[in-house]
């Protein structure tokens, strides 16, 4: 679905945490602020949303904002750990250290 149809199911109130992942997926290039609104919404929905978590702190560092990306991936972290995602756990781990560097 288009972005068009995205927003045209958030405006009837459909709100969900996967239909604002799929916003921030589809705002993610062209307009990394939006996808933040948009994953901020959806890991309030959702806190457990490891995947979420993971690219808020990508839209972070798209954004410029690498404090606020390190914040979130921790968080985002803990939730991976918490819930046995080991990919999410191993990605975020990857990109907290390229940030630290």
């Amino acid at each position: 679905m288009n972005i068009e149809g995205l927003e045209k199911m958030l405006a009837k109130g459909n709100d969900s945490a996967m239909l604002r992942f799929g916003l921030a997926k589809a705002y993610f290039d062209s307009q990394p602020e939006l996808a933040v609104e948009h994953l901020r919404e959806c890991v309030a929905l959702d806190p457990d949303y490891s995947a979420a978590w993971n690219l808020l702190g990508k839209a972070y560092v798209q954004t410029g904002d690498k404090v606020s990306a390190e914040s979130v991936w921790s968080t985002g972290l803990d939730v991976a750990i918490r819930k046995g995602d080991k990919q999410t756990e191993k990605e975020i781990t990857v990109f907290l250290k390229k940030l630290q560097k």
